[in-house]
Order: C-alpha cells, then sequence, then structure tokens
C-alpha cells in the first residue's frame, strides 16, 4: 500500500481504537505520512510522522508498530538494500517496534523483529534481525549484527563497538514485551492517544514498572539507575563514598556503609539511604570486580549544592558500557571523560605492549616539575585503563594530569602527555618533559620567520620516538627540490619530544623559504622510515593549512620507473613509491569536518595493485570519491601487522 499525501484522513487512518496487534494497515488521523511511503500491515499511532523526499522510498513491515511521537524521515541521498533486494531510503521490517519519540534518519535498515527504545535516534545504519536499542542511544554510521543489544545511553558510533555489543538476553525480551505491549495485560486505549479514568472512581495508584521486575526507583535518577543495572550485569559489586566540600575539594572520600547484596532492590535502596543520610554532602558509587578487587569508574550520583548530577552520570556510563567500547566525550573536564585524541594515544600505546601511568600536581608542583604519581594502572585493557584514568581525574580536580606510556623491556617512560589543567580548560596532546608542556598546536611564525610544527607534526613526532626511532631533519630550495636533493639540517641527537620538536622548529626557522621534511631513523635497521613535509616556500603556517601537508621523497627512485600522477602532488607520489617499494600496505580513511573534529576516521579501502602505477589510479580516484573532505594515508608493515605512518593528504 503506498500513500502519496501530506497529511492521513481519517478514513484512510482505519477504524480508531483498533489494538497494534492486527496485521491490516492503520493510521491514525493524527499521524502525518508525506512523499513515497509504503504501508505493509504497519500500524502508525498518533502525532507520528513519516516524511519522504521525492524518489527517497520509505518501507514500514507487516505488524510493524510506530507509537505516539516517533519520527522517519528519508532524504533524497543514501540508500539501503532491502530484503527484496530493492533499494529503499529507510527499510522497517516486518514486527519490527519504534517506541515513544523515536527517530530514524535515513539511510536506514531496521531488520524484522527489533525494537527501538524511547527517544534514541538510528542514523546512516543497519540492523540486523532482533536487535534491541534500549533508551536515548544513539547508532550511526555501523552495521550492528543481528541479535545485538545497545545498551540505554550508548552511544554506537564506531564499527569496532557495534561488533563487541552483548547480545539480548531473556530479560531484554522481558522488557520489550512489556513496553510494546505484545502480551498486554489490558487492552490499548480508544483512539490511540486518549486516556480514560478507572471505572471504580478511585483514585489509582501507578503500578508502572521497568521490566525488570523491580519498582523504578524514585529517588535515584534513572541513568544511575541504569549504571547500578549495568554494575551488576557485569558481576560487579557496588560501592559508595560521601565527602563534604572540603573533603571533595582535597579529593579525600570516607567510605558509606556496604552494600553486601548483589538483589537489585537492595542495591538501589541502599544507594537511596546513603544519599539520604550524606545529604548535603558530594556522593559517588563505584563498581568492585570481586576477581582482582578492583574499583572502576566512579560515578558522583550527588552534589553538596543539589544540582544535578544527570550530565555526569550520563558521561560516567561511557566508560565501562557493557560492551567494553569507550566512548569519548568532545574535551577533557575537571573529573570528565578523555577527549578522542588522549583515548586515540592510550590506544595506541597499549597497541604497541605499553603499560599507562599517571601523576598529577597542583600549581606550585606544576612549576617546579615535580609530578606525584597517580594509583598505578596495572591493567593492559582498555576499558579498565579508561576507567582508572577517568579516577584520576575525577579525584585530582583543580591540579594539573598527564599520563605517559612504561615500556616494560626498557623500564623507561614514553613521552608524558598532559591531559588536565586546574582551570579545567579543554588541552591537547602536549609533552611534559619539561616544566612547563610546550604545546604543538600553535602555528604562529617563530622568531626566526619561519612556521612552527603543528600537532599534526608532533603526534607524528611522537610515534617514532614511542616506537624506538631517532629523528632527522631536511632542508631543500625550490630548485633542488624539484630534483630531489636535500640538506641536512642540525643532527638531532635527543630523543626527548620536546627537544626534538625545539630542533624541528629551528631548522623551520632557519630555511623559511625553503622545503624542510622530517623523517625517523631505526637505530637496529640503520635506514631512514617515512618522511613528512612540514614546511615549503612562503607558507605562513605550518602544514595543518596545507592541501597536501605530508609528503616525502623516497631514497632511491621508484623501482618500477612509474611515472608520477598528473593529480596527485609530487610529494604524495613520492611517498605512495617509498611505501610500495619497501612492501608496506596502502589504505585511506577519510573523514567530514565533524567526524575530524571528533577523531572519527572512516575506513576508504585498500589501495590495491601489482605496480605503483595502480595503485596511485586506485589513490587519485578515492580522494574524488571523497572531495570536499579530509583523507589520510596508512602505510601498514604487513609482517607486523602496524601502521608505520598516518599521513593526511586532503583537506576540504
Amino acid at each position: 500500500m503506498a500513500i502519496r499525501t501530506p497529511a492521513v484522513s481519517p478514513t484512510q487512518a482505519g477504524v480508531a481504537g483498533q489494538g497494534f496487534g492486527s496485521a491490516s494497515t492503520r493510521v491514525h488521523a493524527l499521524a502525518q505520512v508525506q512523499g513515497q511511503v509504503l504501508l505493509n500491515g504497519a500500524t502508525l499511532a498518533a502525532g507520528v510522522t513519516v516524511q519522504a523526499d521525492p524518489g527517497a522510498t520509505v518501507r514500514l513491515g507487516q505488524a510493524s508498530v510506530l507509537q505516539e511521537g516517533a519520527t522517519v524521515y528519508s532524504r533524497g541521498q543514501g540508500r539501503v538494500l532491502g530484503d527484496d533486494r530493492a533499494p529503499y531510503a529507510v527499510w522497517m521490517g516486518d514486527r519490527a517496534i519504534l517506541t515513544y519519540k523515536a527517530l530514524l534518519q535515513s539511510p536506514v535498515y531496521i531488520g524484522a523483529d527489533c525494537f527501538i527504545g524511547f527517544r534514541s535516534t538510528i542514523f546512516n545504519a543497519r540492523l540486523g534481525a532482533g536487535c534491541v536499542v534500549m533508551m536515548h542511544a544513539l547508532v550511526q554510521d555501523v552495521d550492528v549484527p543481528a541479535g545485538k543489544l545497545v545498551p540505554s545511553g550508548a552511544v554506537i558510533t564506531q564499527q569496532h563497538q557495534a561488533d563487541g555489543l552483548p547480545d539480548v538476553g531473556p530479560g531484554d525480551i522481558a522488557l520489550v514485551r512489556e513496553l510494546s505491549g505484545t502480551p498486554g495485560p489490558s487492552p490499548p486505549a480508544s483512539g490511540y492517544g486518549s486516556t480514560s479514568s478507572a471505572s471504580s472512581g478511585t483514585t489509582a495508584q501507578s503500578t508502572e514498572r521497568d521490566g525488570l521486575g523491580t519498582m523504578t526507583s524514585q529517588l535515584l535518577p534513572p541513568d544511575v539507575v541504569q549504571r547500578a543495572r549495568q554494575y551488576l550485569a557485569q558481576g560487579f559489586i557496588i560501592g559508595t563514598e560521601h565527602a563534604d566540600v572540603r573533603r571533595y575539594r582535597s579529593g579525600v572520600w570516607q567510605t558509606c556503609s556496604p552494600i553486601q547484596s548483589n538483589r537489585e532492590p537492595e542495591v538501589l535502596a541502599a544507594l537511596e539511604a546513603c544519599l539520604s543520610q550524606h545529604s548535603g554532602e558530594y556522593v559517588r558509587m563505584f563498581g568492585i570486580d570481586p576477581k582482582v578487587k578492583q574499583r572502576f569508574a566512579p560515578v558522583t550520583i550527588q552534589r553538596a549544592d543539589g544540582k544535578p548530577v544527570a550530565a555526569v552520570g550520563s558521561v560516567s556510563a561511557a566508560a565501562t558500557a557493557s560492551n567494553g567500547a569507550y566512548r569519548p566525550a568532545s574535551n577533557v573536564a575537571s573529573g570528565g571523560p578523555l577527549s578522542p585524541e588522549v583515548v586515540n594515544q592510550v590506544r595506541q600505546y597499549l597497541s604497541q605492549g605499553y603499560r599507562i601511568g599517571a601523576e598529577h600536581a597542583d600549581s606550585r608542583r606544576y612549576s617546579s616539575n615535580v609530578w606525584q604519581t597517580c594509583v598505578p594502572i596495572a591493567s593492559s585493557r582498555e576499558d579498565e585503563v579508561f576507567a582508572a584514568l577517568e579516577r584520576c581525574l575525577a579525584e585530582h580536580t583543580g591540579e594539573y594530569v598527564r599520563l605517559f606510556g612504561i615500556d616494560p623491556k626498557a623500564k623507561c617512560r614514553v613521552a608524558p602527555i598532559t591531559i588536565q589543567r586546574p582551570d579545567g580548560k579543554p588541552v591537547t596532546l602536549t609533552s611534559g618533559s619539561g616544566g612547563a608542556p610546550a604545546t604543538y598546536a600553535s602555528a604562529a611564525p617563530s622568531s626566526g620567520g619561519g612556521a612552527q610544527a603543528t600537532g599534526d607534526v608532533a603526534q607524528q613526532v611522537r610515534q617514532w620516538l614511542s616506537q624506538g626511532y631517532h629523528v632527522g631533519a631536511e632542508h631543500a630550495d625550490a630548485r633542488r627540490y624539484s630534483s630531489n636533493v636535500w640538506q641536512t639540517c642540525a643532527p638531532i641527537t635527543t630523543t626527548r619530544e620536546g627537544d626534538v620538536m625545539a630542533a624541528i622548529n629551528g631548522c623551520m626557522a632557519e630555511h623559511p623559504n625553503e622545503y624542510v621534511r622530517i623523517f625517523g631513523i631505526d637505530p637496529k635497521a640503520k635506514r631512514r622510515v617515512t618522511a613528512v613535509t612540514v614546511q615549503r616556500p612562503g607558507s605562513k603556517s605550518a602544514p595543518a593549512a596545507a592541501p597536501t601537508a605530508y609528503g616525502a621523497a623516497p631514497s632511491a627512485p621508484a623501482s618500477n620507473g612509474a611515472a608520477p600522477m598528473g593529480a596527485l602532488p609530487q610529494d604524495v607520489v613520492q611517498q605512495v613509491q617509498q611505501l610500495f617499494n619497501q612492501g608496506y600496505r596502502l589504505s585511506l580513511e577519510h573523514a567530514d569536518v565533524r567526524r575530524y573534529r571528533s577523531g572519527a576516521w572512516q575506513t576508504g579501502g585498500a589501495l590495491e595493485g601489482s605496480r605503483v602505477s595502480d595503485v596511485l589510479a586506485a589513490l587519485e580516484s578515492q580522494l574524488q570519491n571523497h572531495s570536499g573532505q579530509y583523507v589520510r594515508l596508512i602505510g601498514i608493515d604487513p609482517k607486523v601487522k602496524k601502521r608505520v605512518l598516518e599521513a593526511t593528504i586532503q583537506r576540504p
């Protein structure tokens, strides 16, 4: 059944007051359906909006249900392949349920028997059959396997998060049945949106339940209740602490009465008792792993001033989500979550086999470069490391906090990074080697007239140093650059990040109107690795402002003699040739401006080919496909399965 009308009339809506169980199509008179919408026995309640742009078809499956306020938008761009192998902007499978104020934004595929909870949003995603998305969740840019559970408040925007989601359990199915009214103890009210008073005329008491066999707590915020359930589902014991304003500022917490039970009603009652007993104080709860006897992710659930802490609770849910994936926030606030840059840096350390450590210092100690060690992080699991770092940030609000990698073989530190400031302002990745961290995000001209290296360059240097490489620099004027003749800058003998960056900035300042490039040096093999161009003649800023910031000339001419591609910059062509000749695999990643700011890159596919010319042709095609976006070139060593290069080669 296709509907092309700006608003559905009462005659199209069917008989008002019918239940949601019939297979016939029923559209309430107060629902709005516009465009090419295929209603195959679907039920649309009052306040539902389904809008389809011209050519963007929406298909609602047999016995599917859209509850009050649910919204489906389909735009002109983006399609999914339906079960009938035809393209659709939105495909909603049979018996799928879209609950109160849930939102689907095309392109979206919802498999059969899926459940989308209250106020959840699905955008540019695919959900396999039988998936359950709980309340206030976001699923975007991912393919969720069939039968997976998306917890309440979860933000699933990366594929590894979707792959790590837990399976739907019996308790989840029971909750879905209760919320959707499938077995329904009483029939739905007439007219889809009307209400009726009790026939007895007495005041009815609320018997609304949370679907898990327990009454919803009336004192605890919903996000705190959900977090407590999450702890219990993971087998943790729940603990609580309190602190008055003075102790809170000093990071001194006192333990509340221990919660021995793991039954949800008793746990929630104990939490409410702690809040009541310590009103006018800060109260936080945390999970305790009984096996390793270690805390996980403290969550502030009450403030001394009585202000709501819902934002704190929702943030904390990111630390130890049920799928074990960390959801980074947009910035680093005191006691708050970790920024995407810090999360990526931690993951890089862990992937290289390093352990993670953290230190803190107040303003006086910071000025003297005297740091105090946070609680040692013994684990190498991502979720536990993130939880420990968040705990260190929370315990030392109003202080500087930095993290560093620890090489267990060499028993030495690797590149400390400041991740928190006393004033709570966001911090970029900074070197903590000196008394005051040197931030390399600035592109202001140096005193010598040259440009200073940007954060991209600092990240590349940090990566080389963490791999045990030394760093070198070279310069060439335009004539020598065209002939691939470079002159060496002053040798960089140190491996301290701050000193290396100072030497690079010195070379750039000394040769302001020339090309400058840096490269890694493997001291064991005594050979160079991937060179990166960091300055061009006449540029007033570092590579962050240049469309082709990264490039490298090969140490030897390309073995196959392939000619450079005309549309590609010369330094990019040389970089590809060098990586190809070294036997590395090449691929691309791309991101629009919003995802680039969040550090969320999307895979653009491998650059396949038996010759350099084939790889360059594939690269040129990919750049055209992602015009107007950031694109970076990835080099991967197939032997150790590790990246050797991440170079941004296109900017919008």
